[in-house]
């Protein structure tokens, strides 16, 4: 397989799996928010095949979100490739540069920083406009309300993906979509893996708890 070919094969099968769980994993948080998976899956694109990848898939799944299940129209799609490409394409970035497990942790916890701070921004600027509040409406709901819907989503979307990253590229290496590394295997972190399973249950739970399941 070319490089052109196995390049749109990648972005496919990201597309539809990112789509996928994003459909069926929908879960109401606070307001008209809701979490879903997607940006898991775009996030671990764009960690191994680069930040442009992770774009253009962003883009790509928005749009036809747009077009099958959301009702929030083309300023919500706007608001899902904001929030999507602030994430990944921060983390996958930092990580593009330096590819270690702390550029890994830094990518992941910048991606964080930069979605919440650009999302607060952003919900401030175009959430009047297609949900019908005022603005001062909106500005006195970004603390009790978007803000932590933010922290929520990037700290469970950086948890499951620093969990995924190994295992995923593993798979993908087995399989041949990327090539195998020709220096000694990393050591697994082991601390860092259980914390980052904790901040995972931690949000899981917020999650359970806000849907009243707990």
């Amino acid at each position: 397989m070319n490089v052109k070919a196995k390049r749109i094969t990648t972005i496919a099968m990201l597309c539809a799996l990112a789509y996928v769980v994003m459909a069926v994993g929908r879960v109401p948080v606070v307001l008209f928010l809701k979490y879903d998976p997607k940006d898991v899956v775009i996030t671990l694109g764009g960690l191994i095949w680069g930040p442009m990848t992770a774009c253009l898939v962003s883009v790509l799944v928005s749009v036809l979100e747009m077009f099958t299940v959301s009702d929030t129209g083309i300023l919500g799609c706007i608001m899902n490739i904001l929030s999507t490409c602030a994430f990944a394409c921060t983390a996958s970035a930092i990580y593009r540069k330096k590819r270690t497990l702390a550029g890994a942790v830094a990518g992941l916890a910048a991606g964080c920083a930069v979605m919440v701070s650009a999302m607060l921004l952003w919900n401030y600027l175009i959430t009047p406009l297609y949900m019908g509040y005022p603005r001062e409406a909106v500005a006195e709901l970004l603390l009790p309300a978007f803000l932590p819907f933010n922290l929520l989503k990037s700290g469970l979307n950086s948890g499951i993906t620093f969990l995924l990253y190994k295992p995923v590229v593993s798979s993908l290496r087995k399989s041949g979509l990327i090539d195998a590394p020709s220096g000694p295997a990393a050591r697994r972190p082991v601390g860092l893996l259980l914390l980052a399973a904790v901040l995972v249950a931690t949000c899981v739970l917020i999650l359970l708890a806000r849907n009243g399941l707990l």
